[in-house]
């Protein structure tokens, strides 16, 4: 009777490690092969890690991948594995190259000591995050193949997201199983999204469907996992956990299929998933690009406690440096809560008054009002980089998108930094996390990290006597439902007036996000989590005078 065991490897790829990719295959593939696994399947352009961008515009680049899945083939069979099929993906030169693209997007299987099968990615994204169109030559025909007396068919992620091409023509070849390979990234409500696409593939084309994504952050992007395994019928066999790397085995007779690991995730809410999602993007980007630690400035605000303790639960707490960079103008009870939350995560914290170095500045320069203002910013700024270049530390920016999107922060001031965790998180959200993070602590019976008055005061950058954020902006509340209309739907003025809002006020923060465009272009990358982040998602000309 036909059987196989089929691993489902989620794993974290590092873009540009071809070596220790493989290595990482090979080890999984062992550990698959202990426990039963007699096919094992991992996730798209495993072998360089995704996305590539011009990386794979380089022939050198390109042939070293395509003759690391050569070796990889011969080194599995040296080690025993040769009866294990192995898919995986990686970029290789294409035989018709298109101008500046040399290569296919491929996935490859594995045995015996050599490539079996193959597949080039069919449609080549190229909206929001992804550029494919530009670095890639698209696939046309189909992968069907027969092992261990299965008929499998090969896909790659886009391939299931558009109508048409190969995908399209499964079930003309009687495919009881399609192994898709995914680079899909995190963004809020996509699981849900990827669950009806899976569904609706295997009720078209009469295939069970294994869908094996990526873990792991990459600059700006989050690949969250949650790989899903359903029968033709759109029975959820399995799904794999979120935001970490993880092994699902399941026993598959090309009809029924059934959950041999011990292996159970229950549908998590949007705030565990976002929350999850930026620790993780900050976390391996910290990795990834070989820093230690990070430093940041404490305020005592909400957005800064957020931030450290995003960071304490990434890397952990002896690995953050915070500092309290008070003026003048900073309160008490702000200097306070810097200090409370730094006690509550266990993070090192000092304090460096700015109020001397300020002066020394203004008693050579004529400054008042907002210039004034943002010296005193851009004098946090200027710590806050000297302690990065003593020490190591990556600089985190506290920024939120509602601050970047109307430009309420001071460049070259609170905006330095490499990495902004809260880059594509509202205000309003913000607070939310803040509350959601807290409950989880006290849940656990642990020390909830957040002070209590962090949340609760009226947001203020203090650079002036009792300033705050509603100075010159209206409730974060409905600002943000602006900004919502305005970035994230793409609505033009007089639609956004038309849903209730003061034209007044919808003509103001229009203006201010506009004008705010070449503060974001020289600002630090974040964690995408919506469908319309900052940077690669929304790209719009800094000279601009249309106000539509």
């Amino acid at each position: 009777m036909p059987f196989i065991r089929l691993a489902m490897a989620q794993s974290n790829p590092i873009v540009g490690d071809i070596s220790s990719n493989a290595g990482k295959v090979i080890a999984i593939t062992a550990k698959a092969a202990e426990a039963g696994a007699n096919l094992v399947q991992f996730g798209e352009m495993v072998i360089t890690g995704y996305p590539v961008e011009d990386l794979v515009t380089r022939a050198s680049f390109v042939s070293e991948a395509q003759n690391t899945v050569e070796s990889l083939a011969q080194t599995l069979l040296e080690k025993g594995l040769g009866e294990v099929a192995v898919v995986i993906g990686a970029p290789r030169l294409a035989s018709a190259p298109n101008g500046w693209a040399i290569a296919n997007n491929a996935a490859f299987v594995l045995q015996h000591g050599k490539v079996i099968a193959s597949y080039n990615k069919h449609h080549l994204p190229n909206y929001s995050v992804f550029d494919e169109y530009r670095n890639f030559v698209p696939g046309h025909d189909a992968c069907v193949f027969e092992l261990f007396g299965i008929r499998f068919a090969l896909a790659i992620c886009e391939d299931i997201w558009q109508a048409g091409g190969p995908v399209a023509r499964i079930s003309d070849h009687q495919t009881q199983l399609t192994l898709v390979l995914n680079g899909s990234p995190f963004e809020i409500d996509k699981d849900d999204r990827r669950l009806s696409l899976v569904r609706n593939l295997a009720s078209t084309q009469k295939t069970a469907v294994s869908y094996v994504n990526l873990v792991g952050g990459q600059d700006d992007l989050v690949f969250d996992g949650d790989s899903i395994f359903v029968t033709a019928t759109g029975e959820v066999v399995a799904r794999a956990a979120q935001f970490e790397e993880d092994l699902v085995l399941i026993d598959f007779d090309g009809t029924n299929a059934e959950l041999v690991s011990e292996h159970e995730q229950t549908k998590a809410d949007d705030d565990w998933q976002v929350w999850n999602a930026l620790v993780l993007g900050l976390r391996d980007y910290v990795s990834k690009n070989g820093f230690k630690s990070v430093v940041l400035g404490l305020s005592g605000g909400i957005d800064s406690a957020v931030v450290a303790t995003l960071a304490s639960d990434a890397i952990g707490a002896k690995n953050v440096f915070g500092i309290s960079m008070p003026s003048k103008y900073s309160s008490d009870h702000s200097k306070d809560d810097a200090a409370i939350l730094a006690k509550n995560l266990g993070c090192h914290f000092e304090t460096v008054a700015i109020e001397s170095m300020v002066k020394s500045f203004e008693s050579e320069l004529t400054l008042s009002g907002l210039a004034s203002e943002n010296l005193q910013a851009r004098m946090r700024g200027v710590i806050l980089m000297a302690q990065s270049n003593n020490s190591g530390h990556l600089t985190l920016t506290t920024g939120n998108k509602s601050e970047l999107a109307v430009g309420y922060s001071t460049i070259y001031g609170d905006s330095v930094g490499g990495f902004a965790p809260l880059k594509d998180v509202e205000k309003t959200a913000v607070w939310r996390l803040a509350k959601w993070r807290n409950s989880f602590a006290i849940d656990r019976n642990e020390l909830a990290p957040i002070p209590e008055n962090s949340i609760s005061k009226p947001p203020s950058a203090e650079l002036r006597p009792d300033q705050t954020d509603q100075d010159s902006l209206p409730e974060y509340e409905i600002l943000d439902a602006i900004l919502d209309a305005y970035v994230e739907r793409r609505l033009g003025l007089s639609e956004i007036i038309e849903l209730g809002f003061d034209a007044e006020i919808v003509e103001k923060i229009i203006g201010l996000v506009d004008r705010a465009e070449w503060k974001r272009r020289q600002g630090a990358i974040g964690p995408k989590i919506t469908g319309m982040a900052f940077g690669r998602d929304r790209r719009l000309p800094i000279t601009n005078r249309y106000r539509g």
